[in-house]
């Protein structure tokens, strides 16, 4: 079992800047690609940004510029840096890791997400 555990959201001024992380802990094989997903109230939950074990990185036109994904293999945890926010920023936010066991299976895991909220 793989446990996701995120902190850096908060309360932040419009044009602030915001770092979420995201560690993984549990029995750990081999974390593929890592991602950040939001979900603001009445919307579906969709993609930020992802990043692949290969650290190729990619994202949703609303981050392009802004947000940057990073991961720290050694530590099993993923950033998102935001910088720049807007108030339709507003949102929780997910991570998602897709976990590899020994035996090759791959499985998602979901952190419990973390309000961001961009406001004056």
């Amino acid at each position: 079992q793989v446990q996701l555990l995120e902190s850096g959201g908060g309360l932040v001024q419009p044009g602030g800047s915001l770092r979420l992380s995201c560690a993984a802990s549990g029995r750990i094989f081999r974390i593929n690609s890592m991602a950040w997903h939001r979900q603001a109230p009445g919307t579906q939950r969709e993609l930020v940004a992802s990043i692949t074990s290969a650290e190729r990185t990619d994202y949703a036109d609303s981050a392009k510029g802004r947000f940057t994904i990073s991961r720290d293999n050694a530590k099993n945890t993923v950033y998102l840096q935001m910088n720049s926010l807007k108030p339709e920023d507003t949102a929780v936010y997910y991570c998602s890791m897709r976990h590899q066991s020994r035996y090759g299976v791959e499985y998602p895991y979901w952190g419990q997400g973390t309000q961001v909220t961009v406001s004056a």
